[in-house]
């Protein structure tokens, strides 16, 4: 494989900047951009030592830097490494960049580091999936989790679902190889229940995604209702800041307004949206159709009827609409109870399982509705070490193998020779296999890292 070289830091000015160099001639590249006062050179010294100089193209200096060097298989691609460290500028890393590729390296793809690190057996493919969801992490538990996909914990779980599946699989090939030989044969009982629990293993594994998207991605939650009941009041108090457009005016939100917020120990991804009711103008009226496909993709819905009002024709559409959804999905938010109340309360929570009177305009109820949240998607009892899947690849994965496990569970019911249990075991494994990487084509692995940013 040639040797790669890119900006291995964000594309932006800092305190420092870093151009990774990996590959069989990296060193010797390094030799070629590096000068040290000292005499120091790259490709004579130990692994893990740096070294204090200057970065030169065409033996013009173009900053001071340090240097450092990390031998095969002891680096982050498993190959010999370089990596000099500059001051954290635009131009001056670019600069740096740019005199390393004329020295004879190439320009990384996205992921390419990883995905060395990945084929040069220092990663599994999940952990190696793990890198991107550390690096955005954006809270102590979505890093606690992300650490945990890195340091192997999907891995080992499937890995032991493998293992279950090849113990069955050795016993079925043992007896049909050698009948001959004292060897017990397979009971229909015993290999039901070996099928049985490897099924439950996988199903318990797959009900893991839902939590993992949570964990990643965050909860989709949408706020909804008729005009004017404080839905960007709310939207803004749940902000932190002034994100959507408060005034008296119906109408005032026409498009939808989207912020990343934290509420306790949940990660929302917060929709404000234009008020649902039917309109002339046709600009609000596309606002509220889109608020109508945000209202059916959303893990939650936040419902906001207006406290110190009866309820109108578009709050019963509203209620209407919500019908047929599970109770954890909708949490009611009578708001403008500072207002004085009226006589949609009672009847409101007659209705919901969850219903939270606030003033949004004050922050009054906040707390109410976090502790709602919480208990809806927060789910401490799981834990890190438990090996949740973490995204779609992963549970279509799983997802195929528990299809072929359950395939063989119905030809062991139908009679069917064992023979062709086998063959779909044999298939649960492959899923498995590719899904911690352990066999895996060239196409799943562009897929997975081409995801990546360049440098990593």
């Amino acid at each position: 494989m040639s040797t790669i070289a890119a900006v291995s830091t964000p594309h932006a000015e800092g305190g420092i900047a870093v151009i990774r160099i990996s590959g069989t001639n990296a060193l010797t590249i390094a030799d070629r951009v590096f000068r040290s006062p000292h005499g120091k050179i790259p490709s004579q010294m130990k692994g893990y030592t740096c070294a204090y100089g200057s970065a030169v193209r065409d033996h013009v200096p173009l900053d001071e830097v340090v240097l450092t060097v990390f031998r095969a298989p002891h680096s982050y691609t498993g190959e010999d490494v370089a990596e000099i460290s500059c001051h954290g500028g635009i131009y001056v890393s670019r600069e740096i960049l740019r005199a390393v590729l004329d020295a004879g390296a190439s320009p990384a793809e996205a992921g390419e580091f990883t995905r060395r690190a990945f084929q040069n057996g220092k990663l599994s493919l999940t952990q190696a999936e793990a890198v991107m969801d550390v690096i955005s992490a954006d809270s102590a538990r979505e890093l606690a989790f992300a650490r945990s996909l890195h340091e192997g914990a999907v891995f080992r779980r499937i890995r032991s679902i493998i293992d279950r599946i090849v113990n069955v699989l050795g016993a079925l090939a043992a007896w049909a190889d050698y009948p001959e030989d004292d060897i017990p044969e397979v009971e229909p009982d015993a290999l039901r229940k070996s099928l049985t629990d490897i099924r439950t293993a996988l199903e318990e594994t797959i009900s893991t995604s839902d939590y993992g998207r949570i964990i990643k991605d965050g909860v989709s939650a949408v706020i909804i209702g008729r005009p004017n009941v404080g839905k960007s009041t709310l939207f803004n108090l749940l902000s932190g800041c002034q994100r959507s457009i408060v005034t008296d005016i119906a109408g005032t939100t026409r498009d939808v307004v989207e912020e990343r917020v934290r509420l306790g120990d949940v990660t929302l991804r917060l929709w404000d949206t234009a008020g649902l009711r039917e309109t002339e103008d046709v600009i609000e009226q596309i606002g509220v159709n889109i608020a109508r496909e945000r209202l059916e993709q959303a893990d939650l819905v936040l419902a906001v009827f207006d406290g110190a009002a009866p309820l109108c024709e578009e709050d019963m559409e509203l209620l209407r609409q919500l019908e047929g959804r599970a109770e954890r999905q909708v949490i009611a938010i009578v708001n403008k109870m500072d207002c004085g109340e009226g006589t949609s309360l009672e009847s409101l929570r007659e209705r919901f399982a969850c219903c939270i009177p606030m003033s949004a305009k004050d922050g009054d109820g906040l707390e109410r509705l976090r502790e709602a949240i919480e208990e809806r998607f927060y789910k401490g009892d799981v834990t890190p070490e438990m090996g949740i899947l973490a995204n779609e690849r992963q549970l279509r994965c799983a997802q195929a193998a528990r299809e072929s496990v359950q395939q063989a569970l119905e030809a062991l019911d139908c009679g069917e020779l064992l023979d062709a249990i086998t063959v779909l075991l044999d298939e649960a494994a492959e899923h498995l296999m590719n899904l911690t990487g352990e066999r895996v084509s060239e196409k799943v692995m562009e897929d997975v890292f081409t995801r990546f940013c360049v440098g990593k």
